[in-house]
């Protein structure tokens, strides 16, 4: 099974937000904080032509910035990391 990669940052709300929601649904992933680590931050601004947009979100290969609660589920459920 894919493990979703998340980066953001500690002082971002919609990235505590998206983490919770993770951890609410049980699905596994890789937290990666771009003021900690430098090809995180790369990759995110790569994902969105150049700005830094937290979090963004790759879920078994799809790239997801700064997702609702209901783009969240639908890249999950599409990649059957979900119930």
């Amino acid at each position: 099974m894919d493990t979703v990669i998340i980066c953001g940052a500690g002082w971002c709300g919609d990235t505590r937000a998206t983490l919770r929601y993770l951890d609410e649904l049980g699905v596994a992933y890789d937290y990666r904080d771009v003021d900690e680590d430098p090809a995180a931050a790369e990759w995110v601004k790569a994902q969105n032509g150049g700005k830094q947009k937290l979090p963004t979100l790759d879920v078994g290969g799809l790239i997801l910035s700064i997702p609702s609660a209901a783009e969240l589920n639908e890249a999950l459920k599409a990649k059957g990391m979900s119930a």
